[in-house]
């Protein structure tokens, strides 16, 4: 097994990295958020241990990145905040389990090794709604046929959409989402974004997808 311990407090990096190593899995470690997600995404690891609170890009950050581009290997959240609303943002983000510090190595250790056992289902690489095709590999986008060029915020959050398709998503949500925390709360950049969407997805076609839910914020339905 192979395992990117991505954490850059010194101490429990190699705490975490050294206990691995002593149970025979292979184990990088990096202390950058930004380093550690293109590490993720370059190298065949089956598993990442992700502290949230990180340099260069902030783990939460790191975590929607990954899944946003296909990324399927469990990850492990180390955090030291134990609020549920928290928990709950992690998980929706895509985290498989989480752990709160300080920790016992042995809990990690129990942690990790059911994720290495849980089987993971294979997913596939698109998303389809009605007639709308997302590759998120490939990362274009197709709908009745013809290909949609959209730049890579109006992918993120169509993504983003297609992905809870049916479910009406606040605008911080897809704000969080597409921009990350530090992104003005207040700005109206979802709905400009939005509206780009519905004219390159929605204009050209008789039936629309995009849906206003006034107050709420928007869904994607077929």
């Amino acid at each position: 097994m192979r395992v990117l311990v991505i954490e850059d407090d010194p101490t429990v990096g190699q705490f975490v990295k050294r206990g691995l190593e002593e149970q025979r899995w292979t184990v990088d470690l990096v202390a950058d958020g930004a380093e550690g997600e293109a590490r993720a995404r370059s190298q065949p690891y089956d598993i990442v241990v992700l502290d949230l609170r990180l340099p260069g890009r902030s783990g939460q950050q790191v975590l929607r990145n990954l899944r946003a581009r296909g990324f399927e290997k469990p990850v492990l959240v180390l955090t030291a905040q134990d609020a549920i609303d928290e928990k709950v943002e992690t998980l929706r983000a895509g985290a498989d389990d989480y752990l709160t510090k300080p920790f016992a190595f042995e809990e990690l250790l129990a942690r990790v090794e059911a994720l290495a056992r849980r089987p993971r289902a294979m997913v596939s690489p698109q998303i389809s709604v009605a007639d709308l095709v997302i590759d998120l590999g490939a990362r274009t986008v197709v709908r009745a046929g013809l290909p949609v060029v959209l730049t890579p915020k109006e992918f993120l959050v169509l993504e983003y959409l297609a992905r809870h398709a049916g479910r009406v998503l606040s605008r911080t949500l897809i704000t969080e989402y597409a921009w990350g925390y530090h992104f003005d709360p207040g700005t109206n950049i979802v709905d400009v974004v939005i509206n780009h969407l519905r004219k390159k997805l929605d204009a050209p076609h008789e039936k629309k997808l995009i849906t206003t839910v006034r107050g709420v914020g928007y869904l994607l339905k077929g």
